[in-house]
């Protein structure tokens, strides 16, 4: 059997989060006083428990975590007859889908405002490093005078308001304020371009839209200012535009309907802070698809299951307390920046960066973990291979005593990167890759604090979530990769899609396939451990011979090779389409050169560490590889690209120059 890289000892196990509410549930203490409850003997038996009673179980995490509401008191919160479509998953709706706490009324930012103290609630970095604090009282403070400028530009309840700004605390301030008033909150960072932001916002129309004059990025100040003309026109909903001074640059020169910050929030009256409390799954935020397929789809998430589900994840999975400061490297247009905002709920402070990862020669965020005094730490899978790559040995150089969790998404985290973490980051640490995405703002898979890591696992499934792996018969499967799916409703599911007036653009995303099932689109394997493996999207899984496979166990192992940085499959249709030859894309580090005794040791690698079916047929060397805006390769765009396909939306690509080397490439033809 396989020994877990880490384990927590028993007194962290006996002070976690996780340990207290197993313990209450046990002793009936808290809204779940449900007979079963009080034999639950671990958290392998917890999260049963949790699937099969979700009427008890919701309501538990309410309490346990201090949600804050009217018109509805735990246990009598959920009970079948309250909770329509419990036990069938489909869209919400009134007559069949799902139903959460009907009679609640709450507010999400007076539930991420209720801390009034002194203690730092916000902190902001850049590139160049520490900016400002602000306290939890401040932070009231300034989503008051917020608030009234929006009230004063005429935003009511369901009003949109939206923020094209980089992780700074006015995004997070006009978030707060957009939420105390019932309006609905939707942001993307302003590496998107012109026509990426109209693909966007210009779906939802929004009444205020934000804007930055500029945001830091690898060592330069990227000018925004030229591109809100265009956007502006582009949104004629648009009543009031409001320019945040960030990166410093000259905003005298502003149109006369853009409006500084400062002079917005000074044209208000002062008022005190209120908060409008609405239904449960009143529209909160609306999120993005990443649009490489055409215009992105627009999530609608609801305030009270997107709250109740991060705060399951943030107390529960993660050990967050007030005591804790958390960081995660995201921008604005990334679920994790909604997810790390909503720890202000837990009383934690919050770090937010502006800037590049790799500043500072890929330092800048060890540098702020340390001085920060960080104790969870987010990131990406690709940050700590690049890290690994480039020989970054954090534990030598900073003070991480502070340091108690890393959460690693956005992609599968490689076997070899928890080997770095642990011997070149901290050896007493957890290390939790997790796994969801922006259409549930929250995640199937996370982190166990009370458990062990096992190298290239994620831990366990979340609370309350029904996440199997299905076979192509569509039966559940244990030890054998398939379909990750969802098989019962859970309440960050989103409201609606903006514009999907009849469902069906909501019912093709997700249960089409399999009806009354929820296809996320990942490929993973659940192991006997309950923890999972996921080998990358079901959507670009390769099928050379007829025989499926998931790209992350070919980048796990072409990656660990010292001369690969990064590496990109796909697969190529040949025979007349009857078949598909795995092709691997590799960009190499600085003086090397993709011969064929490198290609041998690439495929050598493939075949000893993932299988024979596994090794590309064709290799190929590129200088760069396309991603979207959020960091995530493009592996759908360079399989358009190497058909003669068109890439429907290149806006949602960072670098979508990076393309052109992928067409009519000779190593290609077939023939």
């Amino acid at each position: 059997m396989t020994q877990p890289i880490w384990e927590p000892d028993s007194g962290r196990i006996a002070r976690a989060r996780l340990s207290e509410f197993l313990d209450r549930l046990r002793s009936g203490q808290l809204a779940a006083r449900s007979p079963s409850a009080r034999t639950l003997v671990d958290v392998a038996a917890l999260y049963q428990w949790s699937v099969d009673h979700p009427e008890s179980f919701w309501p538990a995490v309410w309490e346990f975590c201090g949600i804050l509401a009217e018109g509805v008191v735990p246990p009598q919160a959920v009970d079948l007859d309250v909770v329509h479509g419990l036990e069938r998953m489909a869209p919400p709706d009134v007559e069949h889908g799902p139903r959460w706490f009907r009679e609640a009324r709450l507010n999400f930012a007076e539930n991420l405002l209720r801390h009034t103290d002194d203690d730092p609630a916000l902190v902001a970095w850049n590139e160049h490093g520490r900016k400002l604090g602000l306290t939890h009282a401040e932070l009231r403070t300034e989503v008051a005078r917020c608030t009234a400028a929006l009230r004063a530009s005429g935003v009511e309840v369901g009003d949109r308001v939206a923020g094209y700004l980089p992780n700074i605390p006015e995004t997070v301030v006009a978030m707060l304020a957009t939420a105390s008033l019932g309006a609905i909150w939707s942001s993307c960072s302003p590496d998107f371009g012109v026509q990426g932001v109209l693909d966007r916002f210009g779906q939802i129309e929004p009444k205020v839209l934000l804007v930055a004059d500029g945001y830091h990025y690898g060592g330069r100040v990227i000018d925004c200012r030229d591109r809100v003309p265009a956007i502006r026109v582009g949104l004629p909903s648009v009543t009031r535009v409001v320019m945040v001074p960030y990166a410093g640059l000259d905003v005298s020169g502003s149109p006369e309907d853009v409006t500084p910050w400062g002079e917005w929030l000074a044209m208000a009256p002062e008022e005190q802070l209120s908060f409008v409390r609405m239904p449960f799954d009143h529209p909160l935020y609306i999120m993005y698809s990443s649009g490489t397929t055409g215009l992105p789809k627009c999530m609608v998430h609801g305030a009270g299951g997107t709250l109740l589900q991060h705060l399951k994840e943030l107390v529960l999975h993660t050990d967050l307390g007030p005591d804790d400061v958390i960081f995660y490297y995201t921008t604005c247009g990334w679920m994790m920046w909604n997810w790390l905002v909503s720890a202000l709920a837990v009383g934690a402070t919050v770090v937010l960066y502006d800037g590049s990862p790799m500043a500072h020669d890929g330092t800048r965020l060890w540098e702020l973990a340390a001085a920060e005094r960080v104790s969870v730490f987010g990131t990406s899978a690709k940050f700590l291979a690049l890290c690994r790559k480039s020989g970054i040995a954090p534990a030598r150089g900073h003070d991480l005593s502070a340091l108690r969790t890393i959460l690693s998404t956005g992609s599968p985290l490689s076997p070899q990167s928890y080997d770095y973490v642990y011997d070149d980051v901290k050896p007493d640490v957890c290390l939790s890759s997790i796994s969801g995405g922006t259409d549930i703002i929250s995640c199937f898979a996370l982190g166990n604090p009370t458990g062990a890591v096992y190298r290239g696992e994620l831990q366990m499934r979340g609370l309350g979530m029904a996440v199997a792996v299905l076979d192509e018969a569509g039966r559940a499967v244990l030890g054998q990769a398939g379909e990750l799916v969802c098989t019962r409703p859970f309440p960050s599911m989103p409201v609606c899609f903006w514009g999907d007036s009849d469902g069906a653009r909501y019912r093709a995303a997700y249960f089409d396939r399999t009806p009354g099932v929820w296809q996320h689109g990942d490929w993973a394997t659940l192991t006997e451990r309950g923890g999972l493996v996921i080998h990358g999207r079901s959507d670009a899984t390769l099928n050379p011979g007829g025989v499926r496979m998931g790209t992350a166990d070919i980048y796990r192992q072409v990656e660990s090779l010292s001369e690969v940085v990064e590496s990109l499959v796909v697969g190529q249709d040949v025979d007349d389409g009857t078949d598909v030859r795995i092709v691997l894309f590799v960009r190499l580090a600085p003086g090397t050169r993709l011969d064929d005794r490198l290609r041998e040791r690439i495929r050598s690698r493939v075949r000893e560490g993932a299988s024979p079916h596994h090794v590309p047929r064709v290799i190929v060397s590129v200088d760069d590889i396309p991603r979207t805006v959020s960091g995530k390769i493009s592996e759908l765009a360079v399989r358009n690209v190497i058909h003669g396909r068109p890439v429907l939306n290149m806006e949602a690509l960072a670098n979508p120059e990076s393309l052109g080397q992928f067409a009519n490439l000779p190593e290609l033809r077939q023939g």
